[in-house]
């Protein structure tokens, strides 16, 4: 699977649609998607692939294809945009959510649905950002050290 398309995201009703190239048929793209739920793992659809089973040629054409499996057969009734604080950076798609005074965040690697959060608070959703650029400037610099060996 190449990466998932978080800069082309979409959140939905209660789940965040997220595009990727499932394959290429005669030099056409074949595209798919996944799909995480605010309600997290009490939905059966959180980190689904392609529920609907059906794929698309575009990525306008594979979020109405989710749109619609979604509109048929969504599990819950959800509380508003719990997506709406997402943002890619290095490919990553990092999502802030705040209770209270209180943040922390989802991190996701670019090619698989693997939360690599750690278990930390912050004050501010700028300082939380703050923390996780820091951290993925770090694995980079590593990344470079080790390869240059």
């Amino acid at each position: 699977m190449n990466r998932l398309l978080y800069e082309s995201s979409v959140s939905y009703k209660g789940y965040l649609i997220i595009p990727f190239v499932f394959g290429q048929a005669d030099n056409y793209e074949i595209y798919s998607y996944k799909l995480l739920s605010e309600i997290g793992h009490k939905s059966k659809f959180h980190k689904a692939e392609n529920p609907a089973g059906i794929y698309g040629s575009n990525v306008s054409n594979i979020v109405d294809i989710a749109k619609e499996h979604i509109d048929q057969n969504s599990e819950f009734v959800h509380r508003g945009d719990s997506f709406k604080s997402r943002y890619i950076y290095r490919n990553n798609l990092i999502i802030i959510f705040q209770e209270g005074d209180k943040c922390f965040y989802d991190h996701y690697p670019p090619e698989l649905l693997n939360n690599i959060a750690a278990p930390k608070l912050f004050k501010s959703e700028y300082e939380c950002l703050s923390w996780i650029k820091q951290g993925l400037n770090g694995q980079h610099v590593r990344q470079r050290t080790i390869l240059r060996r």
